[in-house]
């Protein structure tokens, strides 16, 4: 196959297929007698993996990790799991993070829904941020 083939069958722009080359995700496909890359089908199952480990939210380099067991003859799974339960924790702790920031984001706008629009009083820039909330945003 072509690599436009290959891109439009997995997805992939030409341009990413060839990063992953150069950098060791994908191997060197074959070479025709004119120079032109040769990709065989086992590629295009190589970036649909390298596109569902993203989608997973892997970095590169763990996908990477993986590919570097796989190749080797070893099965990566075990090693996937340990990878996808540090990226859940991950998220989680954003996720928590998130919720605290919108109830601060509440508190502010409920806190600048009280007071005047043109209240500039005391304020080295604005009053909303540099005065302390009084009361806390009604349950949504």
């Amino acid at each position: 196959m072509k690599i436009g083939e290959v891109a439009e069958l997995t997805g992939t722009s030409t341009k990413t297929i060839r990063f992953y080359e150069d950098t060791g995700l994908v191997p060197p496909p074959a070479r025709t007698h004119g120079g032109h890359r040769d990709y065989g089908p086992e590629t295009a199952d190589r970036l649909r993996f390298i596109r569902r480990c993203q989608a997973a939210g892997m970095s590169l380099q763990e996908v990477r990790q993986i590919l570097t067991v796989h190749d080797s003859g070893d099965s990566p799974c075990g090693h996937v799991r340990r990878v996808l339960s540090e990226r859940l924790n991950q998220v989680r702790a954003q996720i928590a993070e998130l919720v605290t920031l919108e109830t601060h984001l509440e508190t502010l706008l409920a806190h600048a829904d009280q007071g005047q629009p043109t209240d500039h009083d005391n304020a080295g820039v604005c009053w909303i941020l540099e005065t302390e909330p009084t009361d806390t945003p009604a349950a949504l």
